[in-house]
């Protein structure tokens, strides 16, 4: 191959859309996608998406795949090697996204479509694998994230209700918004609605976090690492906030308050251990003005 077209397929590689778009084709359940589908996913235009795919077509990285009056994409079985070794080998099997995409049919009967079901479950695992291709649980923690988020939406079109929604939002998640998190659902119970998110979420909840909130007698809940949505904030009654700037959209009819509290990885024990206990007393009073005694 002539250098300047080896530097212009490389091009086309490059290119971070076009990557998504190989990823989503590669790592989808039958290894094909539709332009609407794509769209849908990145949150682009149908157009846009179709210039992206005409020039991967154009390079021979696609193959196009009519089917009845829809045409599908694939990757071209020639160029398998090459997309694997750009975008990363997958590791472990795939999430069975059809079942996830089923059984949140079947308990969201009646409020959503297979369609915007389907639409969440293929963003939340998006989401949730970035650029990871080993990230862990990824098919239970997309089933979760995905329902976590239709229960978001349902309870935001259904409008405000007697029970108040906090959302903790931190850069990693894995920190400030787990320790708030966790300490509220103790104090509260099924007085309030308690949900986390990060800006920059981690893969995991931090092993010191977990140690420092079972050193308080609250155990671990199997939450993890989500990214911030619009719905999540939607659902809220009130957003606290801890160190990620202006990463938080901002909606009318929300309380939004902003804590100033250390990050504390890296941190030892004893530090994680006063952030922690910072994070108690303020937790403390937020819940004594959402939930006054009686």
């Amino acid at each position: 191959m002539h250098a300047a077209a080896n530097e212009r397929r490389l091009t086309a590689l490059g290119d971070p859309t076009r990557s998504r778009i190989l990823r989503l084709i590669r790592d989808s359940h039958d290894g094909r996608a539709l332009v609407g589908e794509l769209a849908a996913t990145l949150g682009l235009t149908q157009p846009t998406i179709s210039h992206h795919m005409k020039a991967l077509l154009a390079e021979g990285f696609l193959v196009r795949k009519p089917e009845g009056r829809r045409v599908w994409y694939a990757i071209h079985p020639d160029e398998d090697d090459r997309i694997a070794a750009f975008l990363g080998q997958k590791i472990g099997p795939e999430p069975d996204t059809a079942r996830i995409v089923a059984d949140l049919t079947t308990r969201f009967r009646g409020v959503f479509g297979v369609e915007t079901i389907r639409s969440v479950v293929t963003d939340s695992l998006v989401r949730l694998r970035g650029d990871d291709t080993a990230a862990p649980f990824l098919a239970s923690r997309t089933a979760a994230f995905a329902s976590s988020r239709l229960e978001a939406l349902a309870r935001a079109d259904a409008g405000p209700d007697d029970t108040p929604h906090v959302l903790f939002v931190c850069v990693q998640n894995a920190g400030r918004s787990q320790l708030a998190a966790g300490i509220l659902r103790h104090l509260a119970g099924d007085r309030l609605r308690v949900a986390t998110a990060g800006s920059q979420p981690a893969t995991e909840v931090r092993s010191s976090i977990i140690a420092a909130l079972d050193e308080i007698g609250i155990p671990a809940t199997g939450d993890f690492p989500k990214p911030l949505t619009e719905e999540a904030v939607r659902a809220a009654s009130v957003v606290i906030t801890m160190g990620c700037g202006d990463a938080c959209p901002v909606l009318p009819g929300r309380r939004y308050l902003d804590w100033d509290l250390e990050d504390p990885a890296g941190l030892p024990p004893a530090g994680v251990r006063a952030i922690r206990d910072d994070i108690d007393r303020r937790v403390r009073a937020l819940y004594s003005e959402l939930v006054p005694a009686a």
